[in-house]
């Protein structure tokens, strides 16, 4: 037999691997599936029924048990209000409102309200405090007429909406009525009287909603006529849409039934609620199978594992031989990542292997080279955008700054001149940072100071600035040279042509785990096309012809996106908001990462 098995497992190494794999795995689970299922079927099949039948059972029973117990608490508060607090009690000498209300705020989760009548429908209290409508009916309403019928009983009705009483939004609400006779005494006299006990429909159908039956199942309540108390499909029963045989399950006594309802078979149980004369029913479709007792999942479990270890052995004993050469070939593919020094794609098996083998590698060899080659472009590609954002900083303003140096010269002002020529020194050694694209918040910040005081010293009593840095900003990375041309395109597109009341104010923090730097002003502020089109990637000679004339085309800003971009990703970059004479603010957005963790390019 193992020769035998040898032999084929040799010959499906050798031949298709799809037809072998099929052939193999495809008997090995037939024969596990028809073999448990056969021995599960004849073993267990007339059992499920039974075990099912007992657990809904069970569950029926506990739902009923709820029930009850939410009755007798029912019946409780009103044998509580009709003996101990309206029978002893003189309505002429003490009203019964604030007692009622006591009992109420006790049971307030069950009750929707409680109200007492005379003889004649005449209100005697109310809790909580209410309104009986002019127009409400009350000597002819079910509930009043049962209770004066028979004075003995209790009487629970069916669900209603209570519209009793006068409410302003018409929140009327469904409620369980519960009624029964009262003696009411006015002075010496005695008459009868009528108690109102509306139950909250949502709480008695919590007891129902709470439990779930096997399966598709499910529990309804019943009165002692078949009509429906509660259902979860209750209102497509309202509304002729679906049946249910209530009618026939009122009239059976407690137990297990089996009936066929609209072409399916199912299980019944029926069991009474003491006090009402309702019943709860649950309804259960036939199941297929079951498991008994210990002994017999025991029985399961082991003939299971026995013919789960033979299909596993045969499957470990033929995989072995078709897929191992797959799993190879898989394990030297997925070191492919590990570059150059992964070693060669695996070559060996059936053709199909060898021929997967052989072509993988050379598709390999082919990714590795345009991948080099790629890779090569980008960096070079990626250095050349940078380097040509970085060269268009405007040139003018260090011509205009000499201007200024040389104008203070001439007319004396040799301190001014001194401060000017060192403020431009610390621009252009942050500028130039060593050659450094990468360089901390505060050298940046710094930056732009020395150029503010510059520009300050130019347009004379014309603005003030400040500068704001929160103490975790100042040591995380940022791109050389973006906050400067923000600060600048505000001196000159708002605070050229303010007069002395010009306003900038430079904030740099963390937010949400992001640097933000801020450069605000208060100056003339832009419209909404303006601001959208500073940023977009139309060029300026496509701007409206009366836009082009006015100074600056948004490159300034626009570089400074596209560089924030090429460093960090989309994600990041620049925000603007305006509005026509109030003022600009331009915010900047970048990763948080302190300063020297981040390679510099």
């Amino acid at each position: 037999m193992g020769e035998l098995m040898e032999r084929c497992s040799a010959r499906l190494a050798r031949g298709s691997i799809r037809y072998a794999m099929f052939a193999s795995f495809t008997v090995s689970a037939l024969l596990a599936v028809a073999l448990t299922g056969v021995t599960l079927y004849v073993r267990f099949s007339a059992q499920l029924s039974a075990a099912i039948r007992e657990e809904n059972q069970m569950l029926v029973e506990q739902v009923n048990q709820s029930l009850s117990t939410y009755l007798r608490d029912m019946i409780r508060l009103s044998d509580s209000i009709c003996y101990n607090v309206v029978k002893n009690t003189d309505l002429d000498q003490r009203p019964v409102s604030e007692e009622m209300r006591l009992l109420y705020n006790t049971y307030s989760d069950y009750v929707e309200n409680m109200v007492l009548f005379t003889g004649d429908g005449q209100v005697v209290a109310t809790a909580p405090a209410a309104r009986v409508r002019p127009d409400a009916e009350i000597t002819g309403a079910p509930w009043f007429t049962s209770a004066m019928a028979r004075t003995e009983n209790l009487h629970f009705g069916v669900p209603a909406i209570q519209t009793l009483f006068e409410d302003a939004g018409h929140n009327y609400k469904w409620v369980v009525s519960l009624s029964c006779a009262v003696e009411l005494t006015q002075g010496g006299d005695t008459q009868l009287g009528v108690l109102l006990i509306d139950l909250k429909y949502s709480a008695l159908t919590a007891l129902f909603q709470s439990v779930k039956l096997s399966g598709s199942g499910y529990l309804y309540l019943t009165a002692g006529d078949g009509a429906l108390i509660y259902h979860p499909e209750r209102p497509l029963i309202a509304s002729g849409l679906v049946h249910e045989s209530n009618l026939d399950a009122a009239g059976r006594p407690d137990g297990i039934y089996t009936e066929t309802w609209e072409g399916r078979r199912r299980s019944v149980i029926v069991q009474a609620v003491g006090y009402t004369g309702w019943k709860v029913v649950g309804v259960v479709d036939q199941p297929r199978f079951t498991f008994g007792s210990g002994s017999d999942l025991l029985f399961v479990a082991v003939i299971f594992c026995a013919y789960l270890e033979l299909v596993i052995l045969l499957n470990v004993f033929l995989s072995k031989r078709l897929t191992g050469p797959i799993q190879k070939l898989k394990a030297s593919v997925s070191r492919v990542k590990e570059g150059p020094e992964a070693p060669p794609i695996y070559v060996g098996g059936s053709s199909e292997t060898r021929e997967l083998g052989t072509a993988i590698q050379g598709m390999v060899d082919r990714i590795r080279q345009l991948a080099d080659g790629i890779v090569r472009e980008h960096e070079e590609k990626v250095k050349s955008e940078r380097n040509a954002l970085q060269a268009q900083i405007n040139p003018h303003f260090l011509y205009n700054t000499l201007d200024i140096i040389v104008w203070m010269i001439e007319n004396g002002q040799r301190e001014e001149a001194v401060r000017a020529v060192t403020a431009l020194a610390r621009f252009f050694r942050v500028s130039l940072s060593s050659g450094r694209n990468i360089i901390p918040v505060r050298d940046e910040l710094e930056h732009v100071r020395s150029y503010l005081l510059i520009q300050e010293m130019r347009y004379k009593n014309k603005f003030r600035y400040s500068i704001d840095c929160q103490p975790e900003a100042q040591g995380l990375s940022t791109i050389k040279l973006v906050v400067q041309p923000i600060v600048e395109n505000a001196i000159y597109h708002s605070m050229d042509f303010m007069d002395g009341d010009g306003r900038i104010d430079i904030r740099a923090e963390v937010q949400d785990g992001r640097l933000t730097i801020t450069v605000s002003d208060n100056g003339l502020g832009m419209p909404p096309q303006v601001v959208a089109r500073l940023l977009s990637a139309e060029p300026p000679g496509d701007a409206p012809r009366r836009e082009r004339g006015r100074k600056g085309s948004g490159i300034g800003l626009r570089n400074v996106q596209e560089r924030i971009r090429l460093y960090f990703g989309p994600e990041y970059g620049v925000s603007i908001q305006s509005e026509p004479d109030e003022g600009t603010t331009v915010t900047l957005r970048m990763p948080a990462v302190p300063y020297g963790e981040m390679e510099d390019a």
